[in-house]
């Protein structure tokens, strides 16, 4: 990516945050640093691969990096500003303009299951039930095996362990940076057990009896206020 481009991603970044700061959440987009921390741990054959709140794209260049064919990775964008600027920039990629919150309901993604969840959305500015609905949500989608992998700039898991035991769900920290504005941590989040597979895919059950995902979605008309690289 070009000084240029650089330049014109920031303006655009700053932009959104001053017209909208709860959504967006940071003043710039995420460091080269931070996006590597991201991607440490995925792998081609982990793919296809899912992003959650792209922005700018930060991260989706390191996952290209670490050989991740554009072809195997789904861009979920809630701003419309953003989600333009990704289709120009990832063709081969699929770009869906949505809110997070409804991955569990919302079936587009029954074909494949995801092996890997990135995710750079401003988790600790959004309600519990959304971080349940937006979490539980990503686990649907994915394989088994699979992680779900959210960066912080506060000093623990930005998934409260309520939620996360509520999901069957563990956080690890992997990794942090100072060279990011503001500094910031990585974790990794994954089943704490080995789930079945449906016919239809990977479909995740909550560990309390009786409760889906569609059980735990935020009440409706809350948007996503989750915007990518943000304060997740």
């Amino acid at each position: 990516m070009t000084t240029k481009t650089s330049c014109a991603d920031f303006v655009q970044f700053f932009r959104s945050w001053v017209s909208d700061p709860l959504r967006v959440a940071a003043v710039a987009p995420s460091g080269e640093r931070l996006a590597r921390l991201m991607t440490q741990e995925i792998e081609p054959l982990d793919g296809p691969i899912l992003e959650l709140g792209p922005g700018t794209g930060v991260f989706t260049r390191a996952l290209l990096a670490r050989g991740i064919p554009e072809s195997a990775l789904t861009l979920v964008e809630f701003g419309e500003e953003f989600a333009v600027r990704l289709r120009g920039r990832f063709p081969e990629a699929r770009v869906v303009q949505m809110d997070a919150a409804q991955l569990g309901q919302c079936g587009f993604f029954d074909d494949a299951p995801f092996g890997a969840v990135v995710s750079g959305l401003p988790l600790l500015s959004m309600p519990p039930s959304k971080v349940t609905a937006i979490v539980g949500g990503a686990f649907e989608t994915m394989k088994p095996g699979g992680a779900f992998y959210q960066f912080t700039y506060g000093p623990r898991c930005p998934v409260q362990k309520s939620i996360l035991e509520s999901l069957g769900l563990e956080g690890k920290r992997i990794g942090g940076t100072v060279r990011n504005i503001p500094p910031a941590g990585v974790y990794r989040i994954s089943r704490q057990n080995p789930l079945e597979l449906s016919i239809g895919g990977s479909k995740y059950r909550s560990t309390r009896e009786g409760v889906g995902i569609s059980g735990l979605m935020p009440e409706a008309g809350n948007a996503d206020t989750g915007r990518p690289e943000a304060n997740a």
